[in-house]
This record gives structure tokens, C-alpha cells and sequence, in this order.
């Protein structure tokens, strides 16, 4: 993964996931599935791989993604606002919000608050660069 940008390595980030569910709807977008993560979903929701693949997921290209409900764009495991499957969600999810796009700049990361809550958020932890990077190398 990518060294992270100059303006992070001293203070790090704060963020607390609130649960909120803002991450998971509101725009359309992928969530990219590698095999690790389609196995873990399999064992969670206790479904075949046909069945989770037809049920759950897209083919785009050569890439597996999840559904996401057309009207709303909510990702389909999205429940009440929550993730209904918030132990086992896939590496992408788990790195929000320390993805590229977001932390490239200060100004894109504070930014990001618009969709997420959970950024900056009074009370959350700082997180170190050592620990953005671990976090990173999950992807």
C-alpha cells in the first residue's frame, strides 16, 4: 500500500465508526469483493457460494460486488440503517474511511465528514500512522 500522505505521518486521524449507516447508501459505488471475503460471507449468512453470489452480488468485469438497491443505493445487507452483517463486512469496509481518495489531502479528508459522521468525531480514537498503515494493508 501506498506510503501515506506527508500531512498525516505526525498527528494521525481521528475517526469512530457511529454506525450510522451513511457510508453504506446514498451514492452509487461497489464494494469489491475478493475471495477471502465472499468465504467469509458464505459462513456468516450460512449460504452456498451460488446462492450468495446470485443473491448478494454483481459481476462487473471480471469483479464481484455487492448489490445495492437501485432506488436508494443502499448496499443490501444495509438494515434500519445498520450493517446487518457488521462483524464479517468485507476489507473494503473495514478500511473506511482510510481509503486513498480520502486522506490524499487534509481538505478531501475533512471533506469526507459530509458522509461520515465518524470522522474528526469528538471522543474518537487518534489513530497512528503505524496503525492507518496496518489497516491499509488489509486491502
Amino acid at each position: 500500500m501506498n506510503k501515506l500522505p506527508m500531512w498525516i505521518e505526525d498527528k494521525g486521524l481521528t475517526f469512530k465508526c457511529t454506525g450510522c449507516g451513511a457510508c453504506c447508501t446514498g451514492a452509487e459505488g461497489f464494494v469489491w469483493l475478493e475471495e477471502s471475503d465472499i468465504q467469509r460471507l458464505m459462513d456468516y449468512l450460512k449460504v452456498d457460494r451460488e446462492t450468495f453470489l446470485a443473491t448478494y452480488c454483481r459481476k462487473v468485469g471480471k469483479k464481484i460486488s455487492l448489490i445495492e438497491d437501485p432506488k436508494t443505493y443502499d448496499c443490501v445487507f444495509l438494515k434500519d440503517r445498520k450493517c446487518g452483517l457488521y462483524n464479517a463486512r468485507p476489507k473494503q469496509c473495514r478500511v473506511y474511511p482510510f481509503w486513498d481518495e480520502v486522506i490524499k489531502t487534509k481538505a478531501s479528508w475533512d471533506e469526507e465528514v459530509a458522509y461520515c459522521e465518524g470522522i474528526n468525531y469528538n471522543g474518537g480514537k487518534t489513530f497512528s500512522k503505524e496503525e492507518i498503515q496496518e489497516i491499509r494493508r488489509q486491502v
